[in-house]
């Protein structure tokens, strides 16, 4: 996962919100600060998943 800012003084609230999401068991992920992102956001992050597979009947 990578995480883009343009707020890097704020990154104890990042890493905040993102251990209250994934809990005691997060992903791997980067930070890194930028000069600006799209349409004046702060921050975008940049992932890519793996669903489990379920069961078939």
């Amino acid at each position: 996962m990578t995480v883009y800012t343009t707020r890097l003084e704020r990154f104890a609230e990042i890493n905040d919100a993102y251990a209250a999401f994934f809990g005691d068991a997060p992903p791997a992920r980067v930070t890194i600060g930028v000069a600006a992102l799209p349409k004046d956001v702060h921050v975008e992050i940049d992932a890519i998943v793996a669903i489990a597979p379920t069961a078939r009947s």
